[in-house]
């Protein structure tokens, strides 16, 4: 697949509409990556105060950690790529910005605030956004009639869920997967290998200091 990354043209953003506060520098320039304004650092930090648990951050991802993950999960090569824990959009729209048109990118979130305000922010054909469980990813993605997504980003924070809840989302992810597919999870602590190593294998690990806090980034490659 072309690699979206490079080609100036506005064909990869469509309908990606920046929240107030936000600017578009072009990536292939070296500009900073769109990031969350005023609007969406408030809409974080009261979905923190809301479910401290299930936000696990105060803040938005930054430009950097956003553009680390386009970069692990290979999303301008992806046909589909689902997004577990989109939050206010941020890392979204930088994937709709690297994904080719005919892409698809399915992203869950659990709190109804957040995938409210990421259904009406972004207008993108390409996305089908959904309020749900990551547990339901095989559901969510027969539903929608999507093929076995070649990359899977998490931002969910796997170190407050229940232990039965993480096995369950990790062993979904690992199914759904195709072969030769990625896991990208970002988090602040490294409980989510104890929960995808069994299925996947050993991760490659590496830390963005460029946010607030630092994130873990793990990358599991499946198996072909």
């Amino acid at each position: 697949m072309r690699d979206t990354r490079k080609d100036p043209s506005p064909r990869s953003r469509v309908g990606v509409r920046p929240l107030p506060g936000e600017a578009y520098d072009d990536p292939a320039t070296g500009g900073a990556a769109p990031g969350s304004g005023l609007g969406d650092r408030l809409a974080f930090l009261l979905g923190f105060v809301r479910d401290p648990a299930g936000v696990g951050s105060v803040v938005p991802s930054s430009h950097r950690l956003e553009r680390r993950l386009v970069r692990e999960a290979r999303i301008a090569d992806a046909r589909t790529i689902v997004e577990l824990g989109p939050g206010t959009g941020g890392t979204t729209r930088a994937f709709l910005r690297a994904m080719t048109p005919q892409a698809r990118l399915l992203a869950i979130e659990l709190d109804p605030v957040f995938h409210r305000r990421l259904a009406d922010a972004v207008a993108d054909p390409r996305l089908f956004a959904e309020c749900a469980s990551a547990e339901r990813i095989g559901e969510l993605l027969a539903a929608r009639r999507l093929p076995a997504p070649d990359a899977i980003v998490s931002g969910i924070p796997f170190s407050t869920m229940p232990q039965d809840v993480g096995e369950r989302i990790a062993a979904g992810v690992a199914s759904v997967l195709a072969p030769g597919g990625r896991f990208v999870a970002y988090q602040v602590r490294p409980r989510v290998a104890d929960f995808a190593t069994p299925h996947l294998g050993p991760p490659r690990f590496a830390w963005e200091w460029w946010n607030v806090p630092p994130m873990r980034v793990f990358t599991w490659v499946k198996p072909a």
